[in-house]
């Protein structure tokens, strides 16, 4: 069930079974040639609903766009300051634990958000104890990123054989492939596995990676594979939100 294709009384009629829900959390940015723009916010969003329909939880809506300072040389790329996100998923949480939700389950998919999103979830712990002190809800947070679990890293090096890299990955092109089949770009990439290394802020992002590639080989990237790794993240991540659902 999706927050935003439910009615209120649907909603209220869950939470008299559940206080969970899945929230999923990405950005818009480059991802190299072959990329979507919205590679990491489709990833997100496709993964938890299927793991919303897998566990019988409600899922958000989508937050698009994160903490992409450093993807801004790229065209079309936006991003939120991180006390912009910070103030966004404290409003977010907050509105919907007005209602009675209480755990809040972030399934991302932008490397970018983690710091920022672990620092909203104390925020908002701090918000919570300051308003309401002993009495505040037990107001719980987690993130999962989804490509990171055993099943989507034994597929990835299965598939990959070492260049997944950490930037524009065969994986998450792979993933919104098999997301969006109609959308799919082709594109030369020379050479096939971009270099890989650190970097300081975008005009040297740009600078070290001009195609937007970090390590990765993208143009290995195909549906069949988009397929694959979607159902091995929704079986893992089913089963942490359930053990989330189930701490004491």
């Amino acid at each position: 069930m999706q927050l935003h294709l439910s009615t209120w009384s649907e909603v209220e009629a869950y939470l008299k079974t559940s206080k969970g829900i899945i929230m999923p959390i990405g950005s818009t940015e480059q991802h190299g040639p072959n990329g979507l723009v919205g590679t990491d916010a489709i990833c997100a969003e496709f993964i938890a609903k299927g793991v919303g329909d897998a566990t019988g939880a409600l899922v958000g809506p989508t937050i698009p766009v994160g903490m992409a300072v450093h993807h801004m040389e790229f065209p079309g790329s936006m991003t939120l300051k991180p006390s912009t996100l910070i103030a966004l998923l404290r409003d977010y949480v907050g509105s919907l634990a007005e209602h009675g939700f209480e755990r809040f389950f972030f399934v991302n998919g932008h490397g970018g958000n983690i710091a920022t999103v672990r620092a909203a979830f104390y925020e908002i712990y701090a918000e919570n104890r300051a308003l309401r002190g002993r009495d505040a809800p037990d107001l719980r947070c987690a993130l999962v990123n989804w490509w990171e679990n055993g099943e989507v890293g034994r597929l990835s090096r299965e598939l990959y054989q070492g260049k997944e890299g950490s930037h524009a990955t065969p994986s998450e092109v792979s993933v919104t492939q098999y997301a969006y089949p109609d959308s799919i770009k082709t594109a030369a990439m020379e050479p096939e596995q971009a270099p890989a290394g650190g970097f300081h802020d975008a005009r040297d992002f740009r600078r070290r990676y001009p195609d937007g590639r970090i390590g990765s080989a993208p143009g290995l990237a195909r549906p069949e594979h988009g397929q694959r790794l979607y159902e091995a993240a929704v079986g893992a991540i089913a089963t942490q939100y359930r053990a989330f659902l189930a701490e004491q």
